[in-house]
């Protein structure tokens, strides 16, 4: 060898050790329009970690859920993604998806039941990375025209009477209930399920508890309201309840909290889910996780990432942003000046402790479906027999756990 190759040789050499390291490229999926919280705190995050660069892709909700678990059956999976807690079980039955462990300072950080919500047998799915809750909200204008005092029924009694007066008074529908082939159709029912003392599925022990006498009252308490609800139940949905309270149509309609900003310039009140005969008044609770997913070959990174935006002022920023019932404690990780100390947010903050998870089952779609025949038959009177149709309800879960 040269004198001349000798010396390009070293040139190179010293180039390529001087090369800083290739970063590790990690795909994030996150739901909806983008959010300044979130790539604040994916920012801070790189800052601190420079051999970790993430790719943050937000993506149009009702698709991006569907991606990453498209990527991931392909074999192609992002390294972590927003999801909906619901297809944990699904995820992890396929061996798409890693569990996590949490320390118990973590753990001790989450509200009450949270964490239910992506447990499924003895292991954690998700981190919880939004959350909400629901309440009932009445038309305090419709309440006085029938001449009823405006305050949010306590019981199923109270609430089916004051449906009726609303109906019989003023000839406008006293409730409004959800019943198109949609999630929060089994949503809403569980929330009045969930306030009669209702289980779906022990989440320790896995058993299906829906055939029960809760049920079975929460669903001829559908088949009691249907004279007084909003006509055509079967092809509502929350989006259209909200519009048909805030045009005065329906008395009374359970929604989340952005309820209170929705009808800002209605005149309404809000409380507690009235309750039945056998339990206290709850409310499901909903969360949607980041999900670490097997065989991006970055999976350690990835469960550091995800760490990291569950936590402290990072889910606090996520959870202002969004305008959603707080996730943790924040009060005792040392964050001031609370958006949720406002009077509006105690409602929530009380009943999160009396809500129960969202079932998870290895298929939703066919829970989802379950629900929504068992809920529309009654609705459109093709259904009678409740005992039997609780029952026919409770094999069909069985079926998809």
């Amino acid at each position: 060898m040269t004198t001349f190759n000798r010396l390009a040789l070293a040139g190179v050499l010293m180039g390529a050790t001087a090369l800083p390291a290739l970063a590790k490229d990690v795909h994030y999926i996150m739901c909806g329009d983008e959010r300044q919280a979130e790539k604040d705190s994916v920012a801070e995050f790189m800052a601190a970690n420079p051999d970790i660069k993430v790719n943050l892709e937000f993506l149009p909700w009702g698709t991006c859920s569907e991606k990453a678990m498209q990527m991931a059956a392909a074999g192609d999976p992002p390294a972590l993604a927003y999801i909906g807690s619901r297809f944990l079980k699904q995820l992890a039955k396929a061996d798409q998806i890693l569990p996590i462990e949490l320390t118990p300072e973590q753990e001790a950080a989450y509200q009450p039941g949270i964490l239910s919500t992506v447990e499924d047998g003895g292991k954690r799915w998700g981190f919880p990375h939004a959350f909400s809750n629901k309440a009932m909200f009445v038309n305090c204008d419709l309440f006085q025209q029938a001449g009823l005092e405006c305050k949010v029924p306590e019981t199923w009694d109270e609430m089916k009477a004051a449906a009726a007066t609303i109906k019989e008074k003023t000839g406008v529908a006293g409730i409004g209930i959800a019943g198109k082939d949609f999630d929060n159709t089994m949503h809403m029912f569980l929330d009045f399920m969930y306030s009669n003392g209702g289980t779906v599925i022990d989440t320790v022990t896995g058993e299906v508890k829906f055939d029960d006498v809760p049920a079975r009252e929460t669903l001829q308490l559908y088949a009691d309201l249907v004279p007084v609800m909003a006509e055509g139940a079967t092809a509502l949905e929350r989006g259209n309840l909200q519009a048909l309270f805030e045009d005065g149509k329906i008395g009374m309609y359970v929604t989340g909290p952005w309820g209170m900003g929705q009808h800002v310039a209605r005149n309404f009140k809000a409380g507690p889910i009235p309750h039945g005969p056998s339990g206290g008044s709850g409310s499901i609770l909903i969360t949607d996780s980041i999900a670490v997913f097997k065989g991006s070959g970055v999976e350690a990174e990835a469960m550091k990432l995800a760490a990291h935006l569950t936590s402290g002022k990072s889910q606090y920023g996520l959870d202002k942003e969004w305008g959603l019932p707080p996730i943790q404690k924040y009060e005792e990780q040392g964050i001031a000046d609370l958006y949720y100390n406002a009077p509006e947010w105690q409602l929530f903050l009380a009943t999160t402790p009396t809500g129960k998870p969202e079932p998870m089952v290895y298929n939703f779609a066919s829970l989802q479906a379950v629900f929504t025949n068992m809920i529309q038959g009654v609705l459109l009177g093709e259904i009678t027999d409740i005992d039997a149709a609780v029952t026919e309800a409770a094999e069909g879960i069985k079926a998809i756990q």
